[in-house]
């Protein structure tokens, strides 16, 4: 056995030894719990889930919120995919690096922009109480479902937006251009050519929607009020009740819906083709002004949708508090801890950790990364 022949077998115990620890070993533990109790099958969890309304109302409103929120995030997404794979103009490239910003900013980031944007307090309700001088807000969606399919919507807006630009792009534009020589306009186009070539970029932005916005947790636990998901029940029935059964019961019923779209979606991957080169071939600058008044009118929504909130955030940083209107005071308290506790650590010095844990984490994951790409590469070509 020759020392490179030894090392490769090694390095397989890196990736092996991982997912055994962090996936295979957790995921075992939630069905022991689940399904076993003093040395025996136990159900007990799973009979609750069935017979308990209250678990089948939150399965089924976690359900449908992710479907609305998914066909809301497709209808505004797709107009913007056209735009993005026919067209060149200003912008666009900075314009589709700056779209991916919300989908990695943190929830709880997400959840004070929108506050500050559309909150009873924030900047839209204020500016519309002082211009038709109400005396209480107009605006009133906190904890409604309306702010969640808002905010789902600002989330997952880029991934659809990336899936099915990336794939329009590469499809021949001479499909079109016959379809237009026969008579194909309009709503027939979209109807019986665009969305038929389409169909599998949509369907796999569409299930990776899904699964974003089914698993969503802190848009619902900051924002939802009185509304539930399945992660906000198993956090509650783990952290609060300490029902580990029924946590663990529903974690399996999240696990195997999980696993499921996930086959879907990566079945739906195989068939998709990604070329990004392409889109400079296929994109041409607008010729009219229909063309441009689409253009404009899709990226001034792009912008209002994903840019807005974080201005309003920004502007409140500025002005809450300040007595002329403007004040940086909030900046400089980032070096202090406010309540002066050895529990709590000046806003600096969290900002450093938190960087710090990423760093490692970047680093961690490259090593893991490029060994295991290496093995499966290595893997293939010797077949």
């Amino acid at each position: 056995m020759t020392p490179r022949f030894r090392l490769y077998h090694v390095l397989w115990l890196v990736p092996l030894v991982f997912l055994a620890v962090f996936f295979f070993y957790p995921l075992l533990t939630i069905f022991s719990m689940s399904l076993s109790q003093d040395g025996g099958l136990q159900l007990q969890g799973f009979t609750e889930l069935l017979t308990n309304e209250r678990y089948r109302e939150t399965l089924w409103f976690t359900l449908w919120q992710a479907a609305l929120s998914t066909v809301l995030t497709l209808a505004l997404a797709l107009p913007g995919a056209y735009v993005f794979s026919r067209y060149e103009f200003p912008g666009k490239r900075l314009l589709s690096s700056l779209s991916v910003l919300p989908f990695v900013l943190p929830t709880v980031v997400t959840a004070v922009a929108f506050m500050a944007l559309i909150g009873r307090r924030g900047v839209l309700n204020t500016a519309l109480m002082g211009l038709f001088r109400l005396d209480e807000p107009p605006l009133d969606i906190e904890g409604t479902l309306a702010i969640i399919l808002i905010v789902h919507v600002f989330y997952n807006y880029a991934v659809a937006l990336r899936i099915i630009s990336s794939f329009w792009a590469n499809q021949n534009p001479r499909i079109e251009e016959a379809a237009r020589v026969l008579g194909c306009r309009g709503w027939r186009m979209w109807w019986e050519i665009r969305l038929p070539i389409l169909r599998p970029a949509i369907m796999a932005a569409a299930v990776l929607v899904f699964v974003f916005t089914f698993t969503s947790f802190g848009v619902i636990l900051i924002l939802g009020g009185r509304y539930s998901t399945l992660e906000i029940e198993i956090y509650r029935q783990s952290v609060t009740y300490l029902n580990l059964p029924v946590a663990a019961a529903l974690s399996i019923v999240q696990i195997v819906i999980m696993f499921t779209m996930m086959l879907v979606y990566t079945r739906l991957q195989r068939r998709i083709a990604i070329d990004l080169q392409s889109v400079r071939r296929v994109a041409r600058r607008p010729a009219n002004a229909r063309q441009w008044a689409i253009v404009i009118a899709n990226v001034a929504l792009m912008v209002l949708l994903l840019f807005a909130p974080l201005g309003a955030l920004v502007l409140r940083s500025v002005t809450v508090g300040a007595d002329d209107g403007f004040t940086l005071r909030h900046y400089a308290n980032l070096n202090e801890n406010a309540r002066d506790s050895v529990l709590f650590v000046p806003p600096s010095e969290a900002i450093f950790n938190s960087v710090t844990f990423a760093a490692i984490t970047t680093i961690m994951s490259l090593v893991l990364g490029i060994i295991t790409a290496y093995l499966l590469a290595s893997k293939v070509s010797r077949l």
